[in-house]
């Protein structure tokens, strides 16, 4: 009797759909601290003031609070 269990994603997979929910005009930055290496990024649409999303141990992890922090409302 086989099992049917999902693969985790690797980081390039995640990186990758990460970059893909984030729209071609909007401004993405992204920093590492040099001493503590924690990761801290932005992302946003023209003309808007981004908030960094911060303190984060991945550059994914950066990425996916800075789109969750920028983005548009649903609804």
């Amino acid at each position: 009797m086989g099992h049917n269990y999902a693969k985790p994603a690797t980081a390039e997979q995640r990186l990758g759909r990460v970059l893909s929910r984030i729209p071609p005009d909007w401004a993405v930055s992204v920093e590492r601290e040099p001493m503590s290496g924690k990761w801290r990024a932005t992302a946003h649409a023209p003309g808007e003031a981004g908030q960094w999303a911060g303190d984060a141990s991945g550059l994914v992890e950066a990425l996916e609070a800075a789109w969750r922090l920028n983005r548009a409302p649903a609804g």
